[in-house]
């Protein structure tokens, strides 16, 4: 089906993000500021009310995911599975190796899905779910993913885009613009 792609940031960086990602998206500003009034906008914007009437069937045509900036190199196909999975779940998570989650989905908008403490902590995840529980929403899960937290993170995919450019091309040749930088600011000569 159609696929609308929107960025979902503070009303300080729409301008900047609107500039940077041309017509390939819609840029939007959320309402409040963090992590958690970000996804809640996502949701609030893009999915259909679960308290309205006609949700049932805005459901079945409607699904939103969300993922974050800092997996660039997320393969398009965990992206259609994350869709396929929702098509049977109220809401879809994507588990990171460190607690977190790089993607949620949800067929409606649920406010309370995102309240409360622990968004960006290593029990992220353990607290979504806990909150999907208790609003009593089926959840479907992701493949796992990594994202890109420490310098650790970064080196490991670097090397990944040494190898497979094509996986991310501009993440990878900022990369590899980057490690010539470092490489030269180490010689402290601005010479290898």
């Amino acid at each position: 089906g159609d696929v609308e792609v929107a960025i979902m940031c503070p009303d300080t960086d729409v301008n900047e993000l609107a500039r940077l990602a041309g017509s390939e998206a819609s840029v939007v500003a959320q309402k409040g500021e963090g992590l958690a009034a970000g996804l809640t906008s996502v949701f609030a914007h893009f999915a259909p009310d679960h308290q309205r009437e006609d949700h049932r069937r805005d459901a079945h045509q409607r699904r939103t995911i969300a993922f974050n900036s800092d997996s660039p190199h997320l393969p398009r196909s965990v992206l259609e599975d994350a869709f396929e999975t929702l098509a049977a779940h109220d809401v879809v998570v994507g588990p990171t190796h460190d607690g977190c989650y790089y993607l949620v989905g949800a067929k409606a908008s649920h406010p309370k899905l995102f309240a409360g403490d622990g968004m960006g902590t290593s029990s992220a995840l353990e607290r979504l779910l806990s909150r999907a529980r208790a609003l009593e929403l089926s959840v479907g899960f992701a493949a796992p993913f990594y994202d890109i937290d420490v310098a650790d993170d970064l080196t490991r995919l670097a090397g990944e885009l040494r190898l497979a450019p094509t996986r991310a091309p501009r993440t990878a040749r900022w990369l590899k613009e980057w490690e010539l930088v470092a490489a030269l600011s180490r010689t402290g000569t601005g010479e290898l």
